[in-house]
């Protein structure tokens, strides 16, 4: 993709530059030359998106009638693929940053100055934006690996895309940090999954929000179980993070009909991404592996607060059904060991200091979703952060919880 820079802002996305630079910011989110040094900011959810082409040229031709398709029924496009009902794709005649974002993300490369070597466009999408590096998650087809009920044929999807994030990240890891897809449905294939990538360099790991995805079955194996014991153990040995993205681990299109894309969005969407939070905190697991790290991506973060307290309430009314019993509250597993990255989510910082989340909430810009708020992120966090919080807390969602639970080296400029 040819350079992003100037973008032409259609009139649709003009209340995207509404903000003013806030007065008694120490930094601020704006890059470019000014008065004020710039945050440290990272954003912790990104998207990689594949080309269309790249299961089909990786994937043994075995798996190749199994991929994901598009079909054309009565003039209408539908996405077909296994383990879900066929999804309608609107076509829609994007223009402005909207067409700018639909194109942006992949692993496209530019030439730069002599002497620097070759460079992602993102990086140069990032820099536009303020941010200084990123968290980078599965986008596009990849994204739909976590759907089909053959788990040989979901694996074969992960190791093409583990690879392949690894070879378009690889030498710029400290700025395009890539998460490595699990999925722990196969327990043995996710251990085994997570020593290779251990070994190629990763240090994010992204697992579904349910292990064994698809309609509730309280027979299935979940997270709270010691059954998963041997993964967080290896997960703790490599000093890797855990991640729980959100829309994995089921369909998230279970609603039709009026109001069906709200309702599929905050009920089957951002909602389930509570779930395995709850499991790690109210089961003991951070009691058996205490450097464990795991977290919440892209489901915003106003209800953690409430997520706490209903945990605790819970521990402490239904004492006599609880097991196991804690030495903590679930609250303070969470606080020791969790995170949630969130967007323009104004009540999680008005939430965040009161509730002493403070080291567990993280910023995220979403590139290049349209969802997100690439390319004018400095107004979005002019908006959304405004004067609740200290500048300590500030710099710490912007960028330096990112730094410490994802293992960003900090620049020497923004150490203090």
């Amino acid at each position: 993709m040819a350079s992003v820079s100037p973008i032409a802002v259609n009139p649709e996305n003009e209340w995207r530059l509404n903000s003013r630079e806030p007065q008694g910011w120490a930094r601020t989110a704006r890059p470019g030359p000014g008065a004020k040094r710039k945050y440290f900011m990272v954003s912790c959810d990104t998207h990689l998106n594949t080309s269309p082409r790249l299961y089909v040229e990786r994937l043994d031709k075995k798996w190749h009638h199994k991929l994901p398709r598009v079909e054309v029924r009565d003039g209408v496009k539908y996405m077909i693929q296994e383990g879900a009902r066929p999804t309608r794709i609107p076509e829609w005649d994007l223009e402005g940053e909207d067409l700018v974002r639909s194109k942006a993300g992949g692993d496209n490369r530019h030439e730069v100055e002599v002497g620097d070597a070759e460079a992602l466009d993102r990086i140069r999408d990032q820099r536009l934006d303020g941010v200084d590096a990123e968290v980078i998650f599965p986008g596009g087809p990849a994204f739909l690996m976590w759907s089909d009920p053959d788990i040989d044929f979901v694996y074969a999807q992960i190791r093409v895309w583990n690879d392949w994030a690894m070879e378009v990240c690889g030498d710029h890891l400290n700025t395009c940090n890539p998460a490595a897809a699990l999925a722990p449905a196969d327990l043995d294939a996710t251990i085994a999954e997570v020593e290779r990538c251990a070994k190629l360099g990763y240090r994010v790991l992204t697992l579904p929000c349910k292990p064994i995805w698809g309609p509730g079955n309280v027979d299935h194996v979940n997270y709270n179980l010691a059954h998963f014991d041997p993964l967080w153990a290896a997960i703790q040995d490599h000093d890797m993070t855990a991640t729980f993205h959100v829309s994995t681990g089921m369909d998230p299109r279970l609603a039709r009909g009026n109001g069906g894309a709200i309702i599929n969005y905050v009920v089957h969407s951002l909602a389930p991404t509570i779930e395995p939070m709850v499991n790690l905190c109210s089961s003991g697991v951070f009691e058996r592996f205490p450097m464990l790290r795991a977290g919440t991506i892209e489901a915003n973060a106003g209800w953690v607060p409430w997520m706490l307290q209903s945990m605790d309430e819970s521990y402490l009314k239904h004492h006599m059904w609880v097991r196991p019993k804690l030495k903590a509250l679930p609250s303070d597993y969470y606080r020791a060991h969790c995170f949630a990255s969130f967007g323009e989510d104004r009540a999680a910082v008005e939430l965040c200091e009161s509730h002493g989340l403070q080291d567990n909430l993280m910023w995220a810009n979403d590139y290049p979703h349209h969802e997100g708020s690439w390319p004018h992120s400095a107004q979005a966090v002019e908006r959304t952060f405004g004067d609740l919080v200290t500048e300590e807390t500030r710099a710490k969602l912007l960028g330096l919880n990112a730094a410490r639970i994802f293992r960003f080296d900090v620049p020497a400029d923004y150490r203090d």
